[in-house]
């Protein structure tokens, strides 16, 4: 669907999300146009063969910089692709699709699962993502929520935040 930039809300470089398919309410992430693909960070990658096809079965550290709490989360495998860093390394990474949540808004989106210990935000949310639907706005934050960080940081799946 495409909007007119008159309709497009205004993002910062940095906001917080949520994927309520996977149960996760609050996430920081960092709007990278620069980015292609959007990616979450994901650790204890397992992927299961079902009727309905592939899907990975992984745990996400939603809290930058701690190991606690850890959400178990779900999700169709689509693809699985090979991914440039911003450093340049190449490697093969899954593919899920989920909703996003961001501001009032809810839209699927393809994220990569990959390991996002060492970087600066657990999600990286780039153009695919973003395309028609935001304006970022490179020289603010949390423009889309109030950055105080989540009062109610995880759901369970199938609820709604």
């Amino acid at each position: 669907m495409r909007r007119p930039a008159a309709q497009r809300e205004l993002a910062g470089r940095r906001e917080w999300i949520g994927f309520p398919d996977l149960g996760i309410a609050d996430i920081k992430a960092k709007i990278d146009t620069g980015a292609r693909t959007s990616a979450i960070h994901a650790f204890k990658v397992n992927v299961v063969e079902t009727t309905n096809g592939l899907r990975a079965h992984f745990f996400v550290h939603p809290v930058q910089g701690r190991r606690l709490p850890q959400i178990a989360c779900e999700a169709p495998i689509v693809d699985e692709r090979l991914v440039a860093s911003s450093s340049g390394h190449r490697e093969r990474r899954y593919v899920i699709e989920t909703s996003l949540r961001m501001g009032s808004r809810q839209w699927p989106i393809e994220l990569s699962l990959a390991n996002r210990d060492e970087m600066g935000f657990r999600v990286l949310l780039g153009r695919q993502a973003l395309r028609r639907r935001l304006i970022v706005d490179p020289g603010r934050s949390y423009r889309l929520s109030n950055g105080d960080g989540a009062v109610n940081m995880f759901v369970e799946k199938g609820s709604r935040p």
